[in-house]
């Protein structure tokens, strides 16, 4: 169910040169942006340089791993911009975790899971209220290419992309029957930040729901 004035889009934990992207497509659309990364100063820059584009954007710093941070970033841009059409959730992965499966223990996968599921739990409880009640909204998820094909030398990656994929899974088929929408993209290889906003954008216009490959080229 769409609407005559596009709501926010709320863009949790993706890298900058992506989030500046998807900030730019959805507002292209009359979306205005709000922006959640973990490094307050990397996302003053963004901010200060997509305001100057004349793109409505408003930013807040938390890490997406802690629910109570982000829960708290994600109201304080409700409460700035009202209640969020769309969220995107996108975290990158954390290089540091990226370990064989054998040198993988219950910390990394602990610090792995944290960021990319329990992260997109916490913001997808944050938002779907507020989604339920105005009878419109769209949950796009965005992951890497671990999920279509888990490496033992990326061994924590691939447990948390496989974990992500039922989640949204399920969080799709919960919410089959409402006008809300769940959509999991998975980016394979090297793909221009363009390709993944535009791709989000078409999810996200169309209603698009389930889970979708986007290949490098």
């Amino acid at each position: 169910m769409r609407c005559a004035r596009p709501g926010p889009v709320h863009v949790v934990g993706s890298r900058p040169e992506v989030g500046a992207a998807v900030a730019r497509r959805f507002a292209r659309a009359g979306h205005p942006v709000g922006l959640i990364a973990r490094d307050p100063a990397r996302l003053a820059a963004l901010t200060l340089d997509l305001t100057g584009e004349g793109v409505a954007t408003e930013s807040y710093p938390a890490d997406a791993s802690d629910p109570v941070e982000l829960a708290r970033a994600l109201a304080v841009l409700a409460e700035r911009q009202g209640p969020a059409e769309v969220l995107c959730f996108g975290p990158p992965p954390d290089a540091a975790l990226s370990e064989p499966v054998l040198e993988t223990g219950a910390a990394e996968l602990e610090r792995t899971l944290a960021l990319n599921v329990v992260g997109a739990a916490a913001a997808v409880r944050a938002v779907l209220p507020a989604m339920r009640t105005a009878g419109r909204g769209t949950l796009l998820f965005v992951s890497h290419g671990t999920v279509e094909d888990p490496h033992p030398d990326r061994a924590a990656s691939a447990v948390a992309g496989a974990a992500l994929r039922t989640y949204t899974a399920l969080l799709s088929r919960a919410l089959a029957d409402t006008p809300l929408r769940v959509a999991h993209l998975v980016v394979v290889g090297r793909v221009e930040p363009e390709r993944v906003a535009d791709r989000l954008w078409q999810l996200h216009d169309a209603g698009g729901q389930g889970y979708t490959v986007l290949p490098e080229q």
